[in-house]
């Protein structure tokens, strides 16, 4: 409720379509909240999966269900700041060339107030380019995009905790144009859980092979690909989650 509530009734810029993909089976409590909203005028519409189809595939279905050019991203327990919308149609009517907007997001466990963390990403497209050799550029929940300029490198596709960073590398590859607001637009509610789900071999895996295409595609060289590999395999495989959940909190969370 209080994520759906942020990005509607509480933005100073209010969306005129909203598009909530259910990717398969969720509890009654929060298909009660959906058809709640389904009730109140905010042409809103759902699309519905019987079953899970990742990531990839339900960004995918709702992107191509937006009759908009300009897209905002949203995930189902954050929470977006009330002027969110507001700060990036301002970039884009700035700056027409620009191809996706994005901003900081602030780190939040149990309560809204308990701030943990705050991821801060460079702004600039050139700085943005810059980071993308070591690191995803942009906070995924924050993102405002041409729905164009993502459809023309392919859109979604599934690749395991790493859809948004592939795409962002394919759009880089496409010179198309980023930047990041330097405020922080989106609160995520984070737990233990979260460190655990960015470590394991299947995740280090994953990012391995985003690494290796970024060394095939020329976008790194083989020794900015030996130390992205060597911090990935000490972080996700060698550390313990607790030492994990250490580790992204001193070095890579303000």
């Amino acid at each position: 409720d209080v994520a759906l509530r942020s990005i509607t009734t509480e933005q100073t810029v209010k969306p005129n379509e909203v598009i909530l993909v259910v990717d398969g089976p969720v509890p009654g409590e929060i298909d009660w909240v959906i058809r709640k909203y389904e009730e109140m005028n905010i042409n809103l519409k759902v699309i519905r999966f019987a079953e899970n189809q990742g990531h990839g595939n339900a960004r995918r279905a709702g992107t191509a269900s937006c009759t908009n050019e300009i897209v905002a991203i949203m995930d189902a327990d954050d929470i977006s700041v009330n002027d969110r919308f507001e700060k990036q149609l301002s970039v884009f009517e700035k700056d027409e060339s620009i191809d996706v907007v994005g901003g900081n997001i602030t780190e939040f466990v149990g309560d809204t107030n308990n701030i943990v963390g705050k991821r801060i990403v460079p702004t600039t497209d050139k700085e943005i380019k810059l980071y993308l050799k070591t690191r995803c550029p942009m906070n995924f929940v924050t993102v405002m995009f041409k729905k164009s300029s993502v459809q023309k490198v392919g859109g979604f596709i599934d690749w395991y905790c790493e859809e948004d960073y592939y795409l962002w590398i394919r759009m880089a590859q496409d010179n198309m144009k980023f930047a990041n607001v330097e405020d922080s637009l989106v609160n995520v509610r984070v737990g233990k859980e979260m460190y655990s789900r960015r470590g394991g071999i299947k995740y280090f895996k994953s990012e391995a092979k985003l690494q290796k295409y970024m060394l095939d595609s020329k976008l790194i060289h083989f020794s900015t690909f030996f130390m992205n590999i060597s911090k990935r395999l000490i972080v996700q495989v060698l550390l313990t989650n607790k030492l994990r959940a250490w580790a992204f909190k001193k070095f890579a969370r303000n």
